[in-house]
């Protein structure tokens, strides 16, 4: 009888200890993946490292470049208005975005004698009908020349393009919305 007692008792304990065993790992890695922010330092230095890589040194040759220092330029002359998400008055230039642009839809607009991409985003394809949702719609029909009212909350830049890229927010023309971006659920 005593054998066949410690017959399942060993077993028992081979396999809880596995177990406990495997349920600490599991604790210990979700503590790795855990990490603290960065300080000051160390954010320079990791930068520091960065730019000394062959990325590093082509993004420093563009912000350098005249290229780069218009679209530096674009951006400077709307951030008083991006900061008070104020009003600006844009005509749009073009309907398409550059050849190779990975930003979703958009257009090519003109603000103050500077050019600048509007994007948008990509368009979303509605699951059920496998159709392209409304969101924007009202966006595809603008014609080149066309007067908008646009409002941003920011812009932002890629050696790749030669004019600073605006996030789309607002958007109105005469004196009706057309566009307006809906803040997402439970983020930021």
């Amino acid at each position: 009888m005593k054998k066949i007692i410690y017959a399942l008792i060993v077993p028992l304990v081979v396999v809880s200890g596995l177990v406990f065993a495997d349920r600490e790992s599991k604790h210990e890695a979700s503590k790795k993946v855990t990490s603290k922010p960065l300080s000051a330092a160390e954010r320079k230095a990791a930068l520091k490292r960065w730019e000394a890589t062959p990325d590093g040194i082509s993004y420093k040759k563009w912000e350098a470049s005249p290229k780069g220092k218009r679209v530096y330029a674009g951006e400077a002359n709307i951030r008083k208005h991006l900061n008070a998400f104020a009003t600006m008055e844009a005509v749009v230039t073009s309907l398409s975005l550059p050849p190779g642009s990975r930003l979703g839809f958009g257009l090519m607009v003109r603000i103050n004698d500077d050019d600048y991409i509007l994007s948008f985003g990509p368009e979303k394809i509605d699951k059920n009908s496998g159709n392209l949702t409304n969101e924007f719609r009202p966006l595809h029909s603008l014609k080149v020349n066309d007067r908008l009212i646009i409002r941003s909350h920011t812009v932002s830049h890629a050696p790749k393009y030669d004019y600073p890229i605006l996030s789309g927010d607002y958007v109105e023309r005469d004196g009706k919305l057309m566009y307006k971006r809906v803040p997402r659920k439970g983020g930021c």
